[in-house]
């Protein structure tokens, strides 16, 4: 009963949006390169049609030297804004429902005593899709200032807000929601239960203890970075479009992506098969340091 309490308990909502802050800070250079990866050698904007990076490694040193090294953390506070949302949501409300199917007895199976594995599926879909949403126009905010950089297209992010609200509307904010939400399917399917099953076996090995924690989080983000990649590319690149015609841009062809499966279409059709994991290397690189700084402090919080 005093676990229950404990997973049930309101600070467990905290604990993930503090250790989520903390893991952003840490890796968001790397997320840059990778959003700037993502969008490059679109058809649609001529602005973007050029292969400008070669790399994470490139883009990393370009970016740097041409823009100063502040211009990587070009939409750092959107993006913690976001994890102050979406941290805090999806995994206080995944491990709340793991609670609720423990208690129910959907969650463990009693011949074996292990977790079921669709129960754990469906409660880090559920609570992947309520944090997405809501989180999006953070998001939004955050790929559109890791595109400006830094110099005369530099946006604050209360100018950025503006212009995509007065520009945009409302909707705006919420550009790129489906992919986001089913990104978001697709990363806490399989980055949370695969990171709870790895911890549960190698507890029996190394215990409760920080090395635990960081092999199991290595695993999880190289198996999410691996089913996500494709539809972050997607969601990225239908975030960055903007309402063209109503900010009068004269370098974009009439071919906008029209949602999802179109941009991934025109995106295969032009750039090849592969165009899908563009800023792979980073997302996994990033996505490896960020699991293991979020579940470590994570971890370390629910002790208290």
């Amino acid at each position: 009963m005093k676990e229950t309490l404990k997973e049930r308990d309101i600070r467990i909502f905290a604990y993930g949006g503090i250790a989520s802050i903390l893991a952003e800070f840490g890796t968001f250079p790397i997320d840059t390169t990778k959003t700037r990866l993502q969008i490059q050698g679109q058809k649609i904007d001529k602005k973007f049609s050029q292969l400008r990076y070669g790399g994470m490694i490139d883009a990393f040193f370009k970016i740097a030297r041409d823009e100063g090294v502040t211009a990587l953390y070009s939409g750092v506070w959107p993006a913690v804004l976001r994890q102050a949302v979406y941290g805090t949501i999806k995994y206080g409300t995944y491990y709340s429902l793991k609670s609720f199917a423990r208690e129910g007895g959907l969650l463990v199976d009693p011949k074996t005593g292990s977790e079921r594995v669709w129960c754990t599926v469906v409660c880090a879909a559920t609570a992947g899709v309520i944090s997405s949403a809501l989180a999006n126009p953070t998001d939004v905010l955050k790929v559109r200032m890791q595109v400006s950089g830094k110099g005369s297209r530099q946006k604050s992010l209360w100018k950025c807000f503006y212009e995509i609200y007065k520009f945009e509307g409302v909707k705006g904010l919420w550009r790129g929601v489906v992919p986001t939400t089913q990104r978001a399917i697709i990363i806490t399917s399989v980055d949370l239960p695969v990171y709870d099953f790895c911890k549960s076996r190698l507890l029996n090995i190394f215990g409760d203890q920080p090395i635990t924690h960081c092999i199991s989080s290595s695993i999880s983000s190289l198996s999410a970075a691996i089913a996500s990649t494709p539809m972050d590319v997607v969601r990225t690149r239908l975030m960055n479009q903007k309402h063209l015609l109503a900010l009068n841009e004269t370098n974009v062809t009439q071919n906008i992506y029209r949602g999802s499966f179109h941009c991934a279409i025109e995106t295969v059709r032009h750039e090849g098969l592969m165009a899908l994991y563009k800023g792979f290397i980073p997302a996994w690189m990033r996505m490896g340091p960020w699991n293991a700084i979020f579940f470590v402090t994570f971890e370390q919080m629910k002790k208290l």
